[in-house]
């Protein structure tokens, strides 16, 4: 075995994997070495490379304990130690530090515990042994501290972790329910300002609880770009810990009323027209709603700067929320605030690796940044404002859920990672593997493999840092809601990394620790309070079709996918698992109206998605036979109405099949249905085409009607009502 195979090896490089199709593919040695040498791994040199592994040899054997281990409660803890061999047999004092300020020791003879590993580092032998620690320990972070009679060893991070995530008492006897999964900016109404906000979010929940829903979904809400808002992916955010400066209801602002120039910004004849015209618009004009926003906002925090007040009950809480902020939200508002000020030069500065971006500014870390946050502390302080508005709004609507009683409220959405130019980036470059790109092998719809652009988060440099930004990520987006959606849920698995340069295809897998991911996320779902969904879809490795189900995590079960291999069939809904969410359809899927009348597949090969007539035209007629089979299933079930012709050559997607499709989704065994209201309204435009950018305006299409009409139609209340019942009745026979 060569050296790079063995590092590889040891840096969970999967050596196969099983694709898409079912067949083992096996990673070839070139984009092994791509990918250590994305990780900072001289592969050219192996004289260079040897030294490296050789440090990495040392420091591990001469660390008596891990960084971090992770266990499961009620469980004896196993303890690995690397001893010098005149420590071998010693007499080792344990001191587990409790969270909440306990103390927990225990005595342990080495002595008793057999060598599992020997080696020599600098002529000195060293044992590895493994011993158990049987107390017990609360779930918790935890500190443990490992000494000799007269000597400290070191310490770790000890994490113990529930077995299973949190479901709400309702769902976890059974209890089935609806709710829209929705693309928060999509939303219309008459008093937002071009894109749909966190006051529209609050009023969509209490109208929605009012008609039976038990939850709304969202789109990531992320800090994206203030100083660049057409960088519109929620999927591409500058920082998942913080959220969308967008989304906040100017006019909701407390300090507004201490603002006489707002507000006369605001009453100003020219101002509401260009509200109006952005509101009238088809797809979101982000520059154009980010303008006016800020240009009000900053008007506010100038007359009502929060920072300089040391009295008022305001502006103690916003001190309050800075200081649990701490460096993380400073980071976010420094690079916002330098951004912006590139942007007022004429400099579009897309993100710091931009060659507009100055050499010195390039790190948060740096000196002139630290100087440069000094001169303009008004500006940064402005940002962070920004955050603890938008952190107030959001919290404002996840109280009205729960005043309305639903089952388990807002859910959010994890994205799977951030873009090469974001703030989290710029920041905490050490944690990420910037030469490689996170992304997917080869499958049908993608034969050379994808490159989503966003730099993965190296493992071996999470566990060095005791997963504290794993701990902070999942708490964050545990906070204002009562469920979390994880994006592409394999992650917390394995990652596809791309080398820099390289076609998707020559990427590998890299493998994290599930068990330590999983279980830390299972804990902080207990501590908020909050139910997981994991986005389960496409190519399952066997170990999580197992690991999710066991935790607790809820699957994701899309209507379209659920077929038989042998028939191609569509699966009854009453077959689904129960610890599930399913879909009709997602933001990366056509509508339903649009699915069913192919539009995508038009628009598709209009786009370039489809090379040739006859590949479109393959799958129109796939498309065809689908279509025959669902109408044989709603058929078979009971739920498709007379005027529904029985035949899908004559069959268009019309409003009775629209809501026959939702009864039956809802008559379903999952506990969770999420329905989407462009279908609700029969729209045709999808949300995303996934491999487009700017082929199509992704993530700009808004809804076709405004909040108060959607409620103001009876169509739809009645389709609500038949869902709640059709919930009801699949919960009475669980």
């Amino acid at each position: 075995m060569t050296l790079v195979e063995q590092l590889a090896k040891a840096k969970k490089i999967a050596d196969t994997y099983v694709d898409a199709w079912g067949k083992q593919a096996v990673v070839s040695q070139e984009s092994k070495a791509a990918v250590l040498a994305a990780m900072g791994y001289d592969v050219e040199n192996e004289d260079n490379l040897r030294k490296q592994v050789e440090k990495e040899e040392r420091d591990l054997w001469t660390s008596p304990l891990d960084p971090v281990l992770v266990v499961r409660e009620k469980k004896d803890l196993q303890l690995t130690v690397r001893l010098p061999i005149d420590l071998a047999n010693s007499e080792l004092n344990c001191t587990i530090k409790v969270e909440t300020g306990m103390r927990i020791s225990s005595k342990i003879h080495a002595k008793n515990s057999s060598v599992i590993e020997t080696k020599e580092i600098d002529g000195v032998t060293y044992v590895k042994k493994i011993l158990t620690i049987s107390e017990e320990i609360p779930l918790g972070y935890h500190d443990l501290v490992l000494k000799t009679v007269d000597k400290d060893l070191g310490n770790l991070r000890l994490i113990v972790v529930p077995e299973r995530c949190y479901k709400q008492k309702a769902i976890n006897e059974g209890l089935k329910i609806w709710g829209p999964s929705i693309q928060l900016y999509a939303l219309r109404s008459e008093t937002n300002w071009g894109v749909g906000d966190f006051s529209d979010l609050a009023d969509l929940i209490s109208n929605l609880a009012d008609w039976g829903a038990g939850f709304v979904g969202l789109n990531p809400i992320h800090a994206l770009y203030p100083a660049n808002p057409d960088s519109a992916s929620p999927y591409s955010p500058s920082s998942r810990r913080w959220i969308n400066e967008i989304y906040i209801d100017v006019e909701a602002v407390p300090e507004l009323r201490f603002s006489k120039k707002a507000q006369s910004m605001i009453k100003d004849a020219d101002f509401q027209a260009k509200l109006v015209e952005l509101r009238a618009k088809e797809f979101v004009d982000y520059a154009g709603v980010m303008k006016l926003k800020l240009q009000v906002l900053k008007q506010i925090y100038k007359d009502v700067p929060l920072h300089k007040d040391q009295e008022s009950d305001r502006a103690k809480a916003f001190a309050e929320f800075v200081a649990e902020g701490g460096e993380s939200l400073d980071q976010l508002a420094v690079y916002n605030a330098i951004q912006e000020s590139y942007y007022a030069k004429g400099k579009e500065a897309w993100g710091w690796p931009s060659e507009l971006w100055e050499e010195k500014y390039k790190t948060y870390q740096a000196p002139a940044v630290k100087e440069w946050a000094k001169k303009h502390e008004q500006d940064v302080y402005f940002y962070k404002y920004l955050q603890f508005l938008a952190d107030e709004q959001l919290d404002n609507a996840n109280a009205t859920a729960k005043e309305s009683g639903m089952a388990v409220g807002i859910y959010r959405d994890l994205a799977v990672g951030v873009s090469e130019g974001s703030a989290e980036i710029w920041s905490n470059a050490e944690i990420y593997c910037r030469k490689a790109s996170v992304g997917a092998p080869p499958d049908p719809l993608g034969p050379n493999g994808q490159n989503w652009g966003l730099p993965p988060m190296d493992p071996n440099k999470l566990y060095r840092d005791r997963y504290q930004p794993i701990i902070d990520l999942f708490r964050s987006n545990m906070k204002s809601c009562g469920s979390l959606r994880i994006d592409h849920a394999m992650s917390l698995l394995r990652l596809w990394w791309v080398p820099p340069k390289a076609d998707a295809s020559k990427g590998a897998y890299i493998e994290y620790n599930v068990n330590d991911m999983i279980g830390i996320l299972a804990l902080e779902s207990v501590r908020n309070h909050c139910l997981i969904i994991g986005e389960d879809l496409g190519t399952v490795p066997d170990i999580m079709k197992k690991l999710l189900p066991q935790s607790g995590i809820h699957s994701y079960k899309i209507f379209f996918n659920e077929k038989n291999e042998q028939d191609g069939g569509f699966y009854s809904t009453r077959d689904y698992p129960a610890q599930a969410m399913s879909a009709l359809t997602t933001h990366d899927m056509p509508t339903l109206r649009g699915w069913w009348h192919c539009e995508d597949l038009k628009l598709g090969r209009k786009l370039g998605v489809y090379k040739t007539d006859a590949i479109r035209d393959n799958l129109m007629y796939a498309r065809l036979i689908d279509k025959q089979k669902i109408l044989d299933s709603l058929n078979w079930h009971g739920v498709l109405p007379d005027s529904v012709n029985r035949n899908a050559l004559f069959c268009g997607m019309d409003q009775a099949l629209n809501f026959a499709l939702q009864v039956h989704m809802c008559n379903g065994t999952c506990a969770l249905f999420s329905t989407q209201l462009e279908d609700w309204l029969e729209m045709e435009k999808p949300v995303n085409i996934p491999g487009t950018s700017t082929e199509y305006p992704n993530w700009r299409r808004k809804l076709s009607k405004n909040i108060n009409e959607i409620f103001a139609d009876q169509d739809l209340r009645r389709l609500a009502n038949r869902m709640t019942e059709a919930r009801r009745n699949a919960s009475q026979q669980e």
